[in-house]
C-alpha cells in the first residue's frame, strides 16, 4: 500500500500499522515513538486525517485519560468503541 499524505502523516500512520492487535497507545505515546515527543496535537491531527482506516489501526489510539478521543473512519466514535471491544481491549 503507498501511502498518501504529507511527510508526517505517513510517519505516523506508518507507526500506527506497528500498534498490536489488542493493544493501544495514547496520542503521546504515538509522538514520543516517533521521536516528536511535543508534536502531541500534530499527531492527533495526523491521525484525524488518516483515509485508510481501519487498515491503518488509528482505533488503537486514546487520549491520555482513557477516554477515546475521536475516529474519522466511517461509523464514528461508535466504530471505534466496537473495533476495540473486538480485540478484546476492555472499556
Amino acid at each position: 500500500m503507498i501511502l498518501k499524505g504529507t511527510k508526517f502523516q505517513v510517519k505516523v500512520w506508518k507507526y500506527l500499522k506497528t500498534i498490536p492487535r489488542g493493544q493501544v497507545r495514547s496520542y503521546s505515546d504515538v509522538a514520543k515513538a516517533i521521536n516528536r515527543p511535543k508534536a502531541v496535537r500534530a499527531v492527533a491531527n495526523a491521525i484525524g486525517k488518516n483515509p485508510y482506516a481501519p487498515k491503518i489501526p488509528c482505533h488503537r489510539v486514546i487520549r491520555s485519560n482513557g477516554s477515546l478521543g475521536g475516529y474519522s473512519g466511517l461509523g464514528g466514535i461508535k466504530k471505534k468503541r466496537k473495533l476495540l471491544i473486538s480485540e478484546g481491549i476492555l472499556l
